[in-house]
C-alpha cells in the first residue's frame, strides 16, 4: 500500500448544487457535449452553491476547542446526473478548457487564486503549493528533509521555515496551517512536531503549537475555524489519531469519534476514517464528528475530501500502491453510492474546484506528458485545464 506519511511527499479535494424543478435539463445543457466518449469543453455553474463556505479562523480564540454541535444535514437535493457512471478517458482526446480557478503550479510558477503569478526560487523539488492571501507557499526539499518557502512578492527573498511537510488552507485562502516534524541529522524522523497557523490580513501573526510527544504530525484540513491534524502515538504504528486546534490557544483536542482519519469536510462536521487496513485494501466509514455516528461504510473507495455543500466526496481507490491511482471517483455522501468513476489515466491527485467540478493531476504514467484536467460531476465530461506537457503541474493543497 502506498505510504501515507513520507517526508518528501505529503498526501493529504466542490460537486453538486441543489437542483430546481428543471435541474435535470439545466445540468445537461450546462455540461459539455461531445460525440462518443470524447469530452467537450465545460462551463462553470450558473447557480450559487447552497452549502456553507469554509469559515474564516476566529481572531478571538476560545480557551477550549470543542467539537461541532450542529449535526450535518444528510438529505440535500442534487443535480440530475446524465451519461454513464463510469467514464474512460484518453488525455490526448480531451478538449481545452479554462485554467484552474484555484491555485496551481506550472513549472516553478504558482498561478491562480488571489494574487499575481509567483515563481518559486531555486531548483529544489517542489512537494506542495498553496496560497494565503496574495502570498505563495511551497514545500520544497532541503537536503534529507524539507522546508516551507513563503513568497510575498515575486523576485523577493522568501521566508523559510524548516521541516514543514504538509500545508492546508481555508477555501477562501484567508488562512493557512502547516505541520513540521523533527528530524535527525541523517534525515530520520524523530518524536515531536509543530503546528503553525497564519491569516492573510495579519502578516505579523503566526500562531504555533508544539507537540513534543507526537509522531508524524500532518495537517488534514483548516475547517470550521480549526486546524485538523493527524498524528501517531508511536513511530511505525498503523494507528492514527485525529485532533483539532484553534489557532491562538495552547492546547489541542483529541477527536475520539474519528480514529485513523482520512479527510474532514470544509465545515468540520463530517470526517472519513479507515476502519480495516490490509495488504489488499481498506474499508472506510463516513462519520459525524460531533456524535461519532457512522453514516455508511465502503470497502471499494476511500472518501478523501468533500465539496463545500457536503453532497459529494472525492473517492480514491481502497487500495493505493505505486505511482498513482488507476481511478478517481465521486461518491454520494448521503449513502456512499458511486456517482462517477473516471479511469484510463494515472490519477495522481484529485481536489475539489467547486460543487460541480473536480480538478485532477493526470498523466499516462511515469515519464509521460501530463496535465491538469477538469471533470464535471453532472455529466462526467472532462477537459484540459492546462496544456499537455512534460512540465511539472500541481494543484494547491
Amino acid at each position: 500500500m502506498r505510504p501515507t506519511n513520507t517526508r518528501l511527499a505529503a498526501l493529504v479535494a466542490s460537486a453538486a448544487v441543489a437542483a430546481v424543478a428543471i435541474g435535470g435539463v439545466l445540468a445537461y445543457q450546462q455540461g459539455p457535449r461531445a460525440d462518443g466518449d470524447v469530452a467537450a469543453p465545460l462551463v462553470g455553474p450558473s447557480t450559487t452553491p447552497s452549502g456553507t463556505p469554509s469559515s474564516t479562523p476566529s481572531r478571538t480564540p476560545s480557551t477550549t476547542p470543542s467539537s461541532p454541535s450542529v449535526k450535518p444535514s444528510m438529505t440535500p437535493s442534487g443535480p440530475t446526473y446524465t451519461g454513464p457512471t463510469k467514464v474512460a478517458l484518453k488525455l490526448s482526446k480531451l478538449p481545452s478548457g479554462r485554467a484552474p480557478q484555484i491555485p496551481y503550479l506550472v513549472g516553478r510558477e504558482i498561478r491562480g487564486g488571489a494574487g499575481d503569478p509567483v515563481k518559486i526560487p531555486g531548483n529544489e523539488q517542489i512537494q506542495r503549493i498553496a496560497r494565503v492571501g496574495g502570498a505563495a507557499l511551497a514545500v520544497v526539499t532541503k537536503g534529507t528533509g524539507t522546508e516551507l518557502l513563503k513568497i510575498r512578492y515575486d523576485g523577493y527573498e522568501p521566508e523559510r521555515i524548516p521541516d514543514v511537510t504538509t500545508i492546508v488552507t481555508t477555501d477562501d485562502q484567508s488562512a493557512a496551517a502547516y505541520a513540521a516534524s523533527k528530524l535527525s541529522s541523517d534525515g530520520e524522523v524523530l518524536r515531536g512536531g509543530t503546528l503553525y497557523a497564519e491569516v492573510a490580513d495579519d502578516e505579523t501573526r503566526r500562531d504555533k503549537l508544539s507537540l513534543p510527544k507526537a509522531w508524524h504530525v500532518e495537517v488534514i484540513a483548516y475547517a470550521g475555524g480549526k486546524v485538523w491534524f493527524q498524528w501517531s502515538d508511536e513511530n511505525g504504528t498503523p494507528s492514527w489519531n485525529l485532533s483539532s486546534w484553534v489557532p491562538g490557544t495552547s492546547t489541542s483536542t483529541l477527536v475520539k469519534t474519528v480514529p485513523n482519519p482520512i479527510g474532514v469536510s470544509q465545515d468540520g462536521l463530517l470526517a472519513s476514517s479507515r476502519t480495516v487496513m490490509g495488504d489488499a485494501g481498506t474499508c472506510s466509514f463516513l462519520t459525524e464528528v460531533a456524535t461519532g455516528k457512522r453514516l455508511w461504510r465502503t470497502c471499494e473507495y476511500q472518501p478523501v475530501a468533500f465539496t463545500a455543500d457536503r453532497q459529494t466526496a472525492v473517492g480514491a481507490p481502497s487500495y493505493q500502491d505505486g505511482y498513482a491511482d488507476g481511478i478517481s471517483a465521486a461518491l454520494d455522501t448521503r449513502n456512499g453510492n458511486l456517482l462517477r468513476e473516471w479511469s484510463g489515466l494515472s490519477f495522481k491527485r484529485t481536489v475539489v474546484e467547486d460543487d460541480q467540478h473536480f480538478l485532477i493531476e493526470a498523466d499516462d504514467g511515469p515519464e509521460t506528458k501530463g496535465a491538469l484536467i477538469r471533470c464535471a460531476l453532472p455529466t462526467g465530461k472532462c477537459e484540459l485545464a492546462t496544456p499537455i506537457s512534460t512540465t511539472q503541474v500541481m494543484l494547491s493543497s
